[in-house]
């Protein structure tokens, strides 16, 4: 395999638009509240994904270590447990990522303040800890969390308050629709991984309470989402965000299926369409402000 096709498949491609969804959404709010400022929404793009990248790079190296991912999962094979880049390489390519991205996130200072300073090394620390450290959040059942506040709340939220230098309460509950779906990712990849995960004493929120739970959590997140979107639609007289309910819709559908998935090309289906999900959403809302 081609070296430039490894690490491409390294960046796990298929998850960047859980870094993209929040920032469209946080900038699509500040233009709809006449505070749209391009250049530090680029910069919080930039951060989206190379934090986004880092974290795939340091989950690969640090679950390849731990023997987390072997031959026998359903999903992609990963680099450093297919012996197709070493571990040093691996680790030292995510602590890279994530430094640059770190001193990328400093120039937001300049825009929204020293208290972006918290946030930034947070987010970088948090992304290295959530499979590594000696509480990593992905095998203590705190994935969930991490998702849901770090790709929903504090990335649609900062992003916002970059622009227009405050917080709202829509933006908040904006930031937590979108944690809610794109979480909804995590949880079809646990459902997937979960027998290999309690041979490897990860103990994520499926392992801990069970697929069912699993499959009631994917409906509810996605039900809640679309109730956050109907309150959203009605404060902001934004007729237009109902269209974001479609791909909601078809969440239920998935949630609905999970139970009776088997193979590795349904779960991939499923995780796919998450995705699509996540990135339609993030779209339709986005237009939705805008117009």
């Amino acid at each position: 395999m081609a070296t430039l096709q490894i690490w491409f498949e390294a960046t796990r491609p298929k998850t960047l638009p859980a870094a993209v969804a929040p920032v469209l959404l946080g900038t699509a709010m500040a233009h709809s509240d006449g505070q749209l400022h391009l250049l530090p929404a680029a910069i919080c793009l930039a951060f989206a994904l190379l934090v986004q990248i880092g974290t795939n790079f340091a989950n690969d190296y640090l679950d390849g270590i731990k023997g987390t991912d072997t031959d026998a999962r359903l999903g992609p094979r990963r680099a450093v447990a297919a012996g197709l880049v070493s571990a040093s390489t691996m680790k030292w390519s995510a602590i890279g990522i994530l430094a640059f991205a770190f001193c990328l996130g400093l120039s937001l200072i300049h825009f929204g303040g020293w208290s972006l300073l918290a946030v930034g090394l947070s987010s970088v620390l948090c992304a290295w800890f959530y499979t590594g450290g000696p509480y990593p959040l992905a095998y203590n059942g705190m994935g969930d969390v991490f998702v849901v506040l770090f790709f929903g709340l504090i990335a649609v939220g900062c992003t916002y308050f970059v622009q227009a230098l405050q917080i709202t309460v829509d933006v908040l509950l904006l930031g937590l629709a979108c944690g809610l779906i794109i979480n909804n990712i995590l949880v079809v990849n646990n459902y997937r991984d979960i027998e290999e995960d309690i041979l490897a004493s990860k103990r994520t929120l499926v392992v801990m309470m069970g697929r069912r739970f699993a499959q009631i959590q994917y409906l509810g997140s996605t039900v809640l989402a679309a109730t956050i979107l109907l309150v959203l639609a009605w404060k902001q007289d934004a007729f237009w965000l109902g269209l974001a309910g479609v791909p909601l819709s078809y969440g239920l559908v998935i949630g609905a299926r999970l139970h009776r998935l088997s193979t590795a090309d349904e779960f991939l289906e499923v995780l796919n369409a998450s995705g699509v999900i996540v990135a339609a959403f993030g779209i339709l809302v986005s237009v939705g402000l805008l117009v």
